[in-house]
């Protein structure tokens, strides 16, 4: 052997190969496949759980209405319910309706009947948030 053939041993490769990178780009996108359908699914029923919290949160400023002010069978508006609703929050700027999350209204109800869920919200929930999920309020 001589020295040339020497080096031409010695000499290791450097970089990876095409297949080395298709295999990292295959286990990067299986990865992906696996976790942004349960990323998407826990988002949504997040969503559902800010509209139920929202909702026991109109519940809340409906009865302390109905104390404040006496009254039992009366449907109050969004004005009577925005001052128990924390100032700068998205139920506490509400003018005309109380929206939820996706902008659909709320239905407020009289201060006997529970608050209720827009039928659009629910419906498209409905996937990961069931029926009993927004127990009581529908």
């Amino acid at each position: 052997m001589n020295s040339s053939d020497c080096k031409l041993m010695s000499r290791s490769p450097k970089g990876f190969t095409l297949v080395e990178i298709m295999i990292v780009v295959a286990i990067i996108a299986l990865l992906a496949a696996i976790a942004i359908p349960g990323f998407l699914r826990a988002r949504k029923r997040s969503q559902g759980t800010i509209i139920k919290n929202d909702l026991r949160w109109i519940d809340s400023a409906k009865d302390q209405y109905a104390i404040e002010y006496n009254k039992s069978v009366v449907t109050p508006d969004v004005a009577d319910l925005t001052a128990y609703f924390k100032s700068g929050s998205r139920l506490g700027n509400a003018v005309g309706s109380l929206p939820d999350i996706f902008g659909n209204p709320y239905t407020i109800n009289d201060l006997n009947t529970l608050p209720s869920i827009d039928p659009g919200t629910k419906a498209g929930l409905a996937d990961v948030c069931d029926a009993n999920f927004f127990s009581p309020f529908q």
